[in-house]
């Protein structure tokens, strides 16, 4: 009889990029606390005066945590950057066993206000990146014994209200889903898993807090936390037997057994949390002109 595969990341080496600060710098405590090996990437490594977090405070919490961390300052918008980066961590740590593809560009113009430089800026963020740090841990991937890729993405909900709403934002991170979609197709063969996870409610993340302020925020929000024990979750599962899902933080870990989210909860009441976009059923917000 085979043995069933550990659910442990140990000794696993785990790249997420995105990673000073919000959900990235969470799943990294998260996957550190599991044992593993990670793979720090972030634009800069200097503070920002509007929100806490760098990308030295991460990996001094993944060491605190358990685990062992390399730090490694990369835009992600630069392929090449992007694949030195990659090279690195798989050098230093020996091989790569999941991509995380936590790094995102948030802004929720409509298109009339939204300026060129800034759509192709969701682009190169939140599908480029991507696209750049998977091929370039590709190689790496085939050699691990459990390979996972997670897009921090949506589902691909086609109502046109939605898709309507900020048509350049959602352009971007759909195209992140639809490599989700394309990768778990290509990749089944291998194994390596490739899935989306998304946040079933508005989230404390850096690019929520920028935008609307921490306060506002915090208000309506859960911590970072619920998506890093999701990812977790998700990713040591066997490759073979998850691949080419759209999940929410609250479908995987329901499927873990857990029903009472309130410790995830900053809002007061769980009737102020607000639900994520692009989730079925979720309230519109209105297209402004």
């Amino acid at each position: 009889m085979v043995e069933p595969m550990p659910r442990t990341l140990r000794d696993c080496v785990v790249i997420i990029t995105g990673a000073s600060r919000g959900i990235g710098r969470e799943i990294a405590v998260r996957a550190a606390a599991d044992g593993a090996r990670v793979g720090l990437l972030a634009k800069t490594d200097t503070p920002n005066p509007k929100i806490t977090g760098t990308l030295v405070e991460t990996a001094e919490a993944v060491q605190a945590a358990g685990g062992q961390a390399l730090p490694v300052v990369c835009d992600i918008r630069d392929a090449d950057a992007a694949a030195a980066a990659v090279a690195d961590i798989a050098d230093a740590f020996g091989g790569i066993d999941v991509v995380i593809n936590n790094a995102g560009a948030l802004d929720l113009r409509p298109t009339a206000k939204l300026p060129p430089k800034n759509f192709r800026r969701l682009l190169e963020i939140n599908t480029e990146g991507p696209f750049a740090v998977v091929q370039a841990a590709l190689p790496h991937l085939r050699q691990s014994d459990n390979a996972h890729i997670v897009n921090v993405s949506p589902p691909l909900n086609m109502d046109p209200s939605w898709v309507g709403a900020h048509v350049g934002h959602t352009v971007g991170k759909y195209a992140e889903s639809l490599l989700t979609l394309g990768w778990s197709a290509e990749f089944a063969s291998i194994p390596i898993a490739v899935n989306s996870v998304w946040p079933a409610t508005t989230v404390a993340s850096t690019g929520m807090m920028l935008a609307m302020g921490e306060d506002t925020v915090r208000a309506q929000a859960r911590d970072p936390r619920i998506m890093a024990d999701a990812v977790v979750a998700l990713i040591t599962r066997p490759a073979a037997e998850c691949t080419g899902h759209f999940y929410s933080d609250e479908d995987v870990l329901r499927e873990e057994g857990v029903d009472d989210f309130s410790p995830y909860r900053l809002a007061a009441h769980e009737e102020d949390l607000t639900p994520n976009f692009y989730l079925p059923a979720t309230p519109l917000p209105a297209v402004r002109a």
